[in-house]
């Protein structure tokens, strides 16, 4: 290690190249700042300074020493602030996984009132799928979830609130056959034609919604690669009301009426008693709020 006298000595060398202005801006006599030279070149047994040019320089150990060294100066003032700040109850750092049924967008006003709390905490916002979602929390990978579907799971010391619902419509292109089927669809009628799904990104049993037995399905990376595909034709399923609503107004996707319609879902925030913390109680209470949580769950409506 060294000082940061010695580090700045070894910064005015190499900007001024001469020990006398080296020693001007350090406010120290030459011959004070040539000592210091010759004793840190004592300490590494090494040459440092290249004396013998008109300009003084560093040696590539010196260049060597004062880059590793103001390196290190810097993990360990980084090293200290950390521990202040895990001390005064603030994590390290906080992992949020939302379900991608949710936009990151909506996220974006939250991460900044965040930001103003000059917390020091290092934020971690992953998405992930339908069961994939919960199973974060289960094995570590979260420290909150934020929409998560379907109810809750046996998890140790697991802790939930409702965020709210989500409403549903069964919607298909106008080019799509089932777009001028009598109504209400029945099940075998639907399942003659392709789910549009998104892929569940659960490493264990994965599952979607609304898909009947045997019938053929296109699994998509996200809500809005569904939207988009069913709009192509490619083909049906149930979307998200709000985040559908511009697209049936326009007459870019047709709602029908189901014989079996689908009940609203429960969405879900919900983490670990066994973590606490100053950042994770912040989040959480900003999750509460109605509006926020009304927000998330709305999205931003798709635009064809």
């Amino acid at each position: 290690m060294l000082s940061e006298d010695e580090l700045a000595l070894l910064e005015a060398i190499r900007e001024t190249g001469s020990l006398s202005r080296a020693a001007a801006r350090l406010g120290r006599a030459p011959s004070t700042v040539s000592h210091a030279a010759r004793q840190l070149e004592a300490r590494f047994d090494a040459l440092l300074f290249d004396r013998r040019r008109y300009r003084m320089q560093l040696t590539p150990a010196g260049h060597l020493l004062a880059q590793e060294a103001a390196r290190v100066m810097h993990d360990v003032a980084r090293l200290t602030r950390r521990v202040k700040q895990v001390a005064g109850g603030w994590e390290d750092r906080l992992h949020i996984v939302t379900d991608e049924v949710l936009e990151f967008d909506t996220l974006l006003p939250v991460i900044r009132a965040f930001d103003k709390l000059e917390s020091g905490v290092s934020l971690r916002i992953t998405h992930e799928v339908l069961g994939g979602t919960w199973e974060a929390l289960r094995e570590g990978r979260a420290d909150v979830i934020v929409g998560a579907t379907n109810e809750p799971p046996a998890i140790a010391q697991l802790r939930w609130f409702e965020l709210g619902h989500m409403d549903w419509v069964f919607a298909v292109s106008p080019r799509h056959p089932l777009a001028k089927a009598a109504e209400p669809l029945t099940q075998d009628s639907v399942s003659a034609h392709r789910s549009i799904v998104v892929a569940d990104s659960a490493r264990s049993a994965s599952r979607g919604y609304g898909v009947v037995g045997g019938q053929a399905t296109l699994a998509v990376p996200s809500m809005r690669a569904k939207i988009l595909a069913q709009c192509d034709g490619l083909g049906v399923g149930w979307l998200p009301r709000h985040r559908a609503s511009v697209l049936l107004k326009s007459g870019e996707l047709v709602e029908k009426a189901m014989a079996d319609p689908r009940e609203p879902n429960v969405l879900y925030a919900a983490w670990r008693g066994d973590h606490d913390g100053r950042a994770l109680a912040w989040w959480l209470e900003q999750i509460r709020q109605p509006r926020l949580a009304r927000r998330l769950i709305d999205g931003v409506p798709v635009v064809g």
